[in-house]
């Protein structure tokens, strides 16, 4: 069933991530971690859909999502999610029915890249409204610099949370690394007890599941989502 959601606030939150809270339709129910199909209500962008991953808790009385703005020409998105980041209040949107995605299963490692960290947002904020801390969790989360990490200061203040930031084209700055290894994997997961969450673009997805089996973590214990 197709609902229209409409616009209540947009805020940058980088150069080209926006936050953006939607109004909540009565009876539109999900699980933290699902995604929605959206498009705009725009002549011709109505067949267009796109998933994202809610943001907001299912107890919320709001619906929110951080989605990246690509350029038109960019991986395929034609300027769906770039026209998304120039929205204003009062302009509406269709959805679909939510659907399953990546799902919160134990504590353990959250490994992102770029956008792909938005499935763990509102998987983080219910393990911590409902224990009181994230102790035990671990997000390694990797950008091209500094000034791409969403949400940087709402991950370093969630209680018990151990934060890895990496920045892959930003040489002078003390987040450099070329990219999140094995080696680095060690030193955050354990593998007898993490449950590993990663969500990126298809070929993280690979490299880091052979990372995490290089370091004895069995398959059972690897949840993947792909993000592109």
């Amino acid at each position: 069933m197709s609902r229209k959601l409409t616009l209540q606030s947009i805020e940058s939150l980088t150069h080209d991530v926006h936050h953006l809270v939607f109004d909540k339709p009565e009876g539109l129910e999900f699980t933290p971690g699902q995604a929605i199909d959206m498009a705009l209500d725009r002549d011709g962008w109505r067949e267009e859909k796109r998933p994202f991953t809610f943001t907001s808790l299912p107890g919320e009385g709001t619906l929110e999502f951080v989605i990246k703005s690509y350029p038109e020409s960019a991986d395929g998105h034609d300027g769906v999610t770039e026209r998304i980041g120039k929205m204003q209040p009062g302009d509406t949107v269709l959805v679909e029915e939510p659907w399953g995605a990546i799902e919160g299963k134990g504590d353990g490692v959250f490994i992102a890249g770029g956008a792909g960290v938005t499935p763990f947002i509102a998987i983080l904020r219910k393990k911590l409204a409902e224990n009181g801390t994230l102790a035990g969790n671990t997000l390694v989360f990797s950008n091209k610099t500094e000034a791409d990490i969403i949400l940087r200061e709402s991950f370093e203040q969630m209680a018990g949370l151990d934060t890895r930031f990496i920045v892959t084209d930003e040489e002078q700055s003390p987040l450099h690394r070329e990219k999140i290894d094995a080696e680095l994997l060690a030193g955050v997961v354990s593998a007898d007890r993490d449950v590993c969450y990663v969500c990126g673009p298809d070929p993280m997805l690979d490299d880091m599941a052979a990372a995490l089996k290089s370091i004895g973590v069995s398959e059972d214990r690897i949840v993947m989502e792909e993000f592109d």
